[in-house]
């Protein structure tokens, strides 16, 4: 990523100059991208390449048969999840970057919210733009409601929530001021009732779009600012992400957190949880946080099952396929761009390398800042965990 790449991040420079010519490369680079395997490392892994700038979230979609990205690099891009192809690049229909991306398979359409206070709904098939919504805000979120009808999207500085209709990009509800500072997050339940939100204010807030009116709120014992949030397939139970370096668990249908508050996982990472999510059955989390690693919770137990290390820079966004085989998150790799996990096992905690740049060099050399490179999205497969890696009871 180089120098000028960065700027792109800033949510409020709008106005930037569009380099033709560098979009004209990006897109024969992204044509080219295929999955780059690695033979070597402990748990098998691909990489898959395109966006030139920090993937803000991914996907797996159509029964794991594709994956889905956002980038900072203003566009989005639908992967074959088996040969890695980018089937279709979704672009110049933002003016900055994607702050996050949703499916409708049953429409076949893609959903994406910018910092350019836009929400764009795209044909899955063509990548043409079906409805472009304007929104009071820059966006820092988006979801899809499970029955296809509604998209919600959170925008700043209003700390709001607008609810919008899927089909036509018609504004139905905007919730002003929903919560006292900037909202991270906004998610659907997966029975389509209730908006989940969470925000930098620490607070969890459940919207309810029968009554259009805010039916749960909850003053988290989050010591620092929620940043995300999932459901479980059943819709009992909600996890938020912090920057405390904590997870919790909030059985939002039972109410029982009211007297014992929110269950606790920790020591799953030591930097800023920056997002969670749950398998389908609801048997595994993963985790990705600001520390560049990623974890993955066995929720019967409650134990840290894997812990992938090796990111050089911030892990954004997780993702896990419907039947658990594979986790996705966005890595970058210090020397050569590439992305790569190894084991718990591993003596060192100053690993920053693949395992061919470390081949490279007789010693390892120590953390360093995030590198000017491109960004990527790496698929680990969790069917490959060592029997003998440990594991965190909390």
């Amino acid at each position: 990523m180089d120098k000028m790449t960065w700027r792109n991040i800033d949510p409020l420079s709008l106005d930037e100059t569009i380099d033709e010519g560098k979009e004209e490369k990006d897109v024969e680079k992204r044509s080219a991208s295929v999955w780059e395997h690695q033979e070597l490392a402990q748990i098998p892994i691909k990489v898959l390449r395109g966006h030139t700038d920090a993937v803000t979230s991914c996907h797996f979609c159509f029964d794991d048969t594709k994956v889905l990205t956002s980038s900072h690099d203003k566009t989005a891009i639908l992967w074959d999840t088996e040969t890695g192809a980018a089937l279709l690049v979704f672009e110049r229909g933002h003016l900055s970057g994607i702050s996050e991306c949703a499916v409708i398979p049953d429409k076949k359409r893609l959903i994406t919210a910018s910092w350019d206070k836009t929400l764009n709904a795209w044909d899955l098939e063509t990548g043409k733009i079906i409805w472009t919504a304007p929104q009071a805000g820059l966006l820092t979120s988006c979801s899809v409601s499970e029955d296809g009808k509604y998209v919600v999207s959170s925008c700043d500085p209003e700390s709001a929530i607008c609810l919008t209709s899927a089909d036509t990009g018609e504004r139905l509800f905007h919730i002003k001021d929903h919560h006292k500072s900037t909202i991270t997050r906004c998610r659907f339940d997966p029975q389509s009732q209730h908006v989940a939100s969470v925000s930098v204010d620490r607070t969890i807030k459940l919207w309810d779009l029968v009554s259009t009116k805010t039916t749960l709120s909850i003053n988290s014992t989050h010591t620092n600012v929620v940043s995300n949030c999932c459901f479980t397939a059943n819709g009992r139970y909600l996890c938020t992400a912090s920057w405390d370096k904590t997870l919790q668990l909030w059985d939002v249908q039972t109410g029982t957190f009211r007297s014992h508050g929110g269950l606790t996982l920790s020591k799953g990472h030591d930097g800023s949880v920056s997002s969670c999510t749950f398998s389908m059955d609801g048997s595994v989390l993963v985790s990705g946080a600001y520390d560049r690693t990623v974890a993955v919770w066995n929720m019967e137990t409650l134990c840290k099952t894997l812990e992938l290390k090796g990111h050089a820079d911030w892990v954004t966004d997780v993702a896990i396929s419907a039947d658990k085989k594979w986790v996705a998150s966005a890595s970058k790799c210090e020397e050569c761009g590439k992305a790569f996990s190894i084991s718990r096992l591993e003596n060192s905690d100053l690993v920053t390398k693949c395992v061919f740049c470390r081949l490279k060099t007789e010693t390892r050399s120590h953390l360093q800042p995030p590198p000017l490179s491109s960004s990527v999205l790496s698929i680990e497969d969790r069917n490959q965990i060592p029997s003998s890696t440990s594991s965190s009871v909390v």
